[in-house]
């Protein structure tokens, strides 16, 4: 199959982490009613984005959260990205994101693998490695349309990352994200195109909805951009949805009329895993 259509979820983020389940869940079933293959919910979408909230919002593999996504991929024979949930392992907390399939089978998982430690002058100042830990695991995952790459909101920003995901067959890299009111007016558009014209890849953000009363305020814009770097859909700030179809044949009418990964020179570079 060359055509899937794909779900932008972008909910807004409530203290209460059963209301969020909730909410996620009304929003899966509506999406999958109007032929949603695969959904994408936004980073954090259960958890307000504050690191004094990872830790108490977080749960092991197949907690609250877990469960209920599972089954809502089963229930709506859907494949879903399921945004990210603070994971707790041990002692440590990882911001993960989970993937489903149509049976509700979990058939990735990626940890965030750099985290968000920022201090722009008269903007955002933020340390997720106060709690956090990183992952180091890159994930690519197959579907029946084609093999999918997952990174995490700051995980878009280093070129590498996203280039080893390509070279690993991925057509599509989906990155639920919460770029905030500073870095998500300067560089969010430009860097889901840059991926994907680096690329050639169709490109998913997805955020959470913007809401100015909570501690953390997401830039929202959840946006697809297409291999040739056009943005084919994109939201505004509120909550809400998009359903996009996205065209694998023309990943490969643009990796075919523009060969740059044919181009690249193995033979004076190249990327390798440590």
């Amino acid at each position: 199959m060359n055509k899937f259509k794909i779900a932008l979820l972008q909910t807004r983020v409530y203290e209460n982490k059963n209301k969020n389940i909730e909410n996620a869940l009304s929003f899966i079933e509506e999406v999958s009613k109007k032929g949603a293959d695969i959904v994408v919910l936004p980073e954090m979408f259960c958890c307000p984005y504050n690191t004094s909230y990872f830790k108490d919002y977080g749960e092991e593999e197949n907690g609250l959260a877990y469960k209920a996504l599972s089954q809502a991929a089963q229930n709506n024979e859907i494949y879903l990205v399921a945004g990210t949930m603070p994971e707790i392992d041990g002692d440590k907390v990882y911001n993960t994101s989970y993937v489903f399939n149509r049976k509700g089978i979990q058939i990735e998982k990626h940890r965030k693998m750099h985290l968000f430690d920022i201090d722009v002058e008269g903007g955002q100042s933020f340390k997720e490695s106060d709690v956090l830990s990183s992952g180091s695991n890159i994930t690519v995952f197959d579907t029946e349309f084609c093999k999918i790459g997952l990174l995490i909101c700051y995980d878009i920003r280093f070129p590498e990352l996203s280039r080893i995901l390509v070279q690993n067959g991925a057509e599509v890299i989906i990155v639920p994200g919460a770029f905030n009111m500073t870095t998500g007016p300067a560089h969010w558009e430009t860097l889901f195109k840059c991926r994907a014209l680096d690329n050639q890849a169709y490109t998913v953000g997805v955020a959470p909805a913007r809401d100015y009363d909570s501690g953390y305020t997401s830039y929202g814009n959840s946006i697809i951009v297409s291999p040739w770097g056009n943005i084919t859909n994109k939201m505004d700030e509120n909550q809400g949805y998009i359903i996009e179809e996205i065209d694998l044949d023309i990943v490969k009418k643009v990796r075919s009329e523009l060969p740059l990964l044919k181009h690249i020179r193995k033979d004076v570079y190249k990327i390798e895993l440590i």
